[in-house]
């Protein structure tokens, strides 16, 4: 497993979200009500729409196309027509930088 940085927590909005891009694949990046950080697969499992577009709250996204929502820091699928889980990896803010665990 490798940790990557993938920027500042100040980057990102509180109960919001970010896309980040490595290696060829796309995920997404939350900030909780908490200030805690999650990663998971940056694409809805339903049909590919970028998660970071979506609402966030509450510790769930929902996708921005078909309205289907995931538990964000489990990566289970909650409402239909999203029905199979998201992919989720290890995330970590170290002296204000989010770092994931890639691999």
């Amino acid at each position: 497993m490798t940790w990557v940085s993938v920027g500042k927590l100040d980057d990102i909005e509180q109960e919001g979200a970010i896309r980040f891009d490595h290696g060829g694949r796309t995920y997404a990046i939350y900030r909780g009500p908490d200030d805690s950080v999650y990663c998971t697969a940056g694409l809805c499992t339903h049909e590919a729409i970028h998660l970071a577009e979506g609402l966030v709250m509450d510790f769930e996204v929902e996708c921005p196309k078909h309205s289907g929502s995931f538990d964000y820091r489990t990566g289970e699928a909650l409402r239909l027509p999203a029905c199979e889980n998201l992919k989720t990896y290890p995330a970590e803010v170290i002296d204000g930088e989010v770092r994931v665990a890639l691999g």
